[in-house]
């Protein structure tokens, strides 16, 4: 007779959902030159991170947005990544 291996378990893990940095710390505005934190917000490539994957909220996400664009005009940001 043969002897079975005992079955192991496999567990999902449960992804946590991602909370709005700027509602957490009740930002009120969020800064064209703040760079540092803008910088957080866009891939190496220079393209803007999408809601899904920053974890922001759709009103922040719309002024991030616009606070990046903004900091790419007056050269603070680059267009293109390196």
């Amino acid at each position: 007779m043969e002897e079975k291996a005992p079955v192991k378990k496999v567990y999902k893990k449960m992804p946590r959902k991602k909370l709005c940095v700027f509602c957490q710390e009740k930002v009120e505005a969020i800064d064209y030159k703040d760079v540092n934190r803008l910088k957080k917000f866009i891939t190496e490539g220079g393209k803007i991170l999408p809601r899904r994957m920053s974890g922001t909220c759709a009103a922040h996400q719309r002024i991030l947005a616009t606070a990046i664009k903004r900091a790419r005009i007056t050269a603070l940001l680059p267009f293109k990544g390196e």
